[in-house]
């Protein structure tokens, strides 16, 4: 019996071409799979954390329980990440896409009816699948839907959707639970996007793997010729053998350290500010939206001039900004740091993925994505827990505000010192 893979990739087939344009409708429906997903994170990002004491039973103080959400979904969602890949093509990319939307239908019950911090975190944990499964999937079959040289567009468009999402989802949520209550809010907004992602994904997305057997021709035909490799292979060469995609992926780590900190402690900090839980919500929707919407210029931006400069420059504004929270108050001025934070983030986010992306080969492009994106997705795991530590030790937010800013900075300067100079 032929494998599904073989049977859902099978010949190419001769009216299949590469190129946005002639697969725009395609390609704007799995868009719209980003945006949904964005939404789902993003309803996490200022509502839980600024409420955990009041609404969902977290002791005062606790900055580590507050952390573990985070280390949680940053650990499931690296996973799913490394797996998706290779489980995508094996059973296709609308399967797994499926497979991440109905994982998620019970998130939304979860959070109306959780007595303790513990089921929050296990929300988190069925988060974390839908977000490596869904995510991956939409992102995949956008890049096998284009051609090979729009890659950094493909990323850009991405992410543009999905942290401009995030960005939304944080403000409209900081709004709806002041009308309904935290938990009731949550329900309502997570229960329609979720339904909405599942419908469509069901109803709507075509399978791409056919798209991503003709890049694999194009690539044999160009007399790029690969072997056959495991899934432990190919973790190995991007973890450890092959220099710049070891480069590419501890920046990837490194930059959720920046993420995780604006979920975590955020509105933690800009509501100990005694400012309000919208106010501080608008903050950091300055941040997503800004990120989200820098990325439509960073991602082309690097199909043309390389994806070096952009990357290692992108990890030191980030570095910048997030020492500069600290140190400064007001709104406006935390906004326009959230805003420099954002176009950190739109330089160097779109631009790691298709980075990787030039090193993969085409038959193990979706794979080494994977594992780039299990070490990136870590970050929010390594980063999180490492926050967490500092504050709780501590008593104080101000520590992991200087471990991230210093982090950042190391961590672009070792892309600067090993990528190549036209890269």
């Amino acid at each position: 019996m032929a494998s599904a893979e073989n049977r859902i990739m099978g010949e190419v087939q001769p009216d299949i071409e590469h190129g946005i344009a002639i697969n725009k409708h395609q390609f704007s429906l799995n868009l719209i799979q980003i945006f949904l997903v964005g939404l789902t994170i993003g309803m996490t990002r200022v509502v839980v954390p600024g409420l955990a004491e009041s609404e969902f039973g977290l002791a005062d103080n606790a900055f580590f329980l507050l952390a573990s959400f985070v280390v949680v979904f940053g650990i499931v969602k690296a996973v799913m990440n490394l797996f998706a890949g290779k489980l995508s093509e094996t059973h296709g990319r609308k399967t797994v896409l499926l497979w991440g939307w109905l994982i998620a239908l019970p998130i939304p019950f979860i959070l109306l009816y959780a007595p303790s911090w513990n089921w929050i975190i296990f929300a988190t944990v069925l988060l974390g699948f839908n977000q490596g499964l869904c995510w991956s999937m939409a992102l995949n079959s956008k890049l096998d839907l284009a051609k090979s040289t729009q890659k950094g567009f493909v990323n850009g468009v991405n992410e543009f959707a999905g942290y401009a999402a995030v960005g939304i989802a944080g403000v409209a949520t900081a709004y709806i639970v002041e009308l309904m209550g935290a938990k009731e809010g949550l329900f309502w907004f997570s229960l329609v996007v979720i339904i909405a992602g599942l419908v469509l994904a069901k109803w709507t997305i075509v399978e791409t793997l056919p798209w991503a057997k003709l890049h694999h021709q194009n690539a044999l035909d160009a007399g790029q010729k690969t072997k056959p490799q495991t899934l432990a292979q190919l973790f190995k060469e991007g973890s450890l053998d092959n220099k710049y995609l070891v480069a590419l992926n501890q920046a990837g780590l490194v930059e959720k350290f920046t993420d995780a900190l604006v979920w975590i402690f955020l509105p933690v900090y800009f509501l100990s500010q005694d400012i309000s839980l919208i106010e501080a919500g608008a903050i950091i929707a300055v941040y997503g939206v800004v990120w989200g919407g820098s990325q439509l210029i960073t991602g082309p931006l690097s199909d043309k001039i390389g994806r070096k400069s952009l990357i290692v420059w992108g990890m030191w504004f980030c570095g910048l900004g997030v020492m500069a929270v600290p140190l400064t108050e007001g709104i406006v001025i935390w906004s326009v740091e959230a805003a420099v934070i954002g176009v950190g983030m739109a330089m160097l986010y779109p631009n790691l993925g298709a980075a990787v992306g030039d090193f993969a080969p085409a038959a193990h492009r979706a794979s080494l994505i994977g594992v780039y994106r299990f070490w990136r997705d870590s970050g929010y795991a390594f980063g999180a827990l490492a926050m967490g530590i500092m504050a709780q030790w501590s008593q104080d937010l101000l520590m992991p505000f200087w471990f991230v800013s210093i982090a950042m900075l190391l961590s672009g300067f070792w892309v600067q010192v090993v990528l190549p100079k036209k890269s």
